[in-house]
């Protein structure tokens, strides 16, 4: 892993895209069946719904990971693979695990409360800015803004190989969540290549995408839907990208004794 070049991150990216293209539609599905079923969660339990979804991203992360490792190995995906990090036993460890992300979040949010500048914080979503008016934040906010959302998506990257680490090599929650952080932070040049390829690659095709629409359909809620729908497909893109990622750092994977394939 010390050796491994920057450019590595591209061929990460390039092979989770390959991934994709092998079995899209099966991959697009678990993407919908798993945004409804949080959807769902969140509806059904209020006000501790989000956390409780939280607490769940390492089992549905799982569920993808092992899509992943079937379409390398020519299986079919099914939309049952989307149980894998909700049987036993490894539920009780990657909800473990999902506490941590909790931990990180809510640490997160009160890092944000304290740096995040008044002009954002009591910003509205539906404020009126007439021409020639003055913005209500200055350049400094913005950059304070983009720095706490990098901070963000940093740190949960960290822990992106926590579940499988649980999962594939039952490794308890605190030990997956140590190899975890090191092996991104000892990798930092390869995935921070992976994630400026993502980004480069995701605003290329969705501004020309997102002008060309509203020039073609004039509808707000269209270009907002495609715009999502892009966004969510990207965010796929990448998780087939970490599981190449895991592939190269901790080995090909293969599935412990006494869980259900």
């Amino acid at each position: 892993m010390d050796h491994l070049p920057a450019r590595t991150g591209w061929e990460w990216l390039k092979q989770g895209v390959g991934l994709f293209r092998r079995q899209p539609g099966a991959l697009t599905t678990l993407l919908f069946t798993s945004i409804l079923l949080a959807l769902l969660v969140g509806g059904i339990v209020p006000y501790v719904g989000p956390f409780v979804m939280i607490v769940l991203i390492p089992s549905f992360s799982m569920g993808f990971m092992r899509a992943c490792q079937m379409i390398e190995n020519g299986d079919r995906v099914t939309p049952a693979v989307l149980l894998t990090g909700f049987r036993k036993p490894a539920l009780a460890s990657l909800c473990k695990i999902g506490l941590i992300y909790l931990g990180v979040f809510l640490v997160l949010g009160l890092v944000a409360m304290l740096v995040m500048p008044a002009s954002l914080r009591n910003l509205s979503i539906d404020v009126q800015i007439a021409p020639g008016d003055k913005l209500p934040f200055s350049g400094t906010d913005v950059l304070i803004m983009f720095g706490l959302a990098a901070l963000q998506n940093v740190t949960l990257l960290t822990l992106c190989f926590a579940a499988p680490l649980a999962y594939w090599k039952r490794m308890g929650p605190a030990k997956a969540t140590f190899y975890s952080f090191f092996a991104v932070a000892r990798a930092a040049r390869v995935f921070g290549a992976l994630l400026l390829s993502w980004f480069a690659i995701f605003t290329g095709v969705l501004v020309p995408l997102v002008l060309l629409m509203a020039s073609v359909f004039n509808h707000v809620g269209v270009v907002q839907v495609a715009a999502l729908w892009l966004m969510f497909l990207f965010i796929l893109f990448l998780q087939c990208a970490i599981y190449a990622g895991y592939r190269d750092i901790f080995g090909r994977p293969q599935e412990p004794a006494g869980i259900p394939a």
